[in-house]
C-alpha cells in the first residue's frame, strides 16, 4: 500500500487510500468530503502513479464503486 490513509467513517466503515506520494493528514483530523488527503504516487512499489482505494465494513471489504461518483 506504500503511504497509506485510513479514513474512520464510524459504524464500522472505513476507507483506504494507499500508494499517496504524501499525507497531508494526520490522526485525529476532522474530516469532511471533498478534502484532499495528500498526493498521489507509487509508494506501493507501482511502476507509475495511481492510487489505491478500498472501502471495508468491519474487517470485510466491500465494492468499492458502490461508494464513488464518477463524472466527467
Amino acid at each position: 500500500f506504500g503511504n497509506l490513509v485510513i479514513v474512520d467513517h464510524g459504524k464500522g466503515f472505513y476507507s483506504l487510500y494507499g500508494n499517496n506520494e504524501s499525507i497531508w493528514v494526520r490522526e485525529g483530523d476532522q474530516l469532511k468530503a471533498g478534502d484532499q488527503l495528500g498526493t498521489v504516487g507509487n509508494s506501493g512499489g507501482h511502476t507509475g502513479p495511481g492510487v489505491y482505494f478500498e472501502v471495508r465494513h468491519e474487517s470485510k471489504p466491500l465494492n468499492p464503486m458502490e461508494w464513488v461518483t464518477i463524472t466527467n
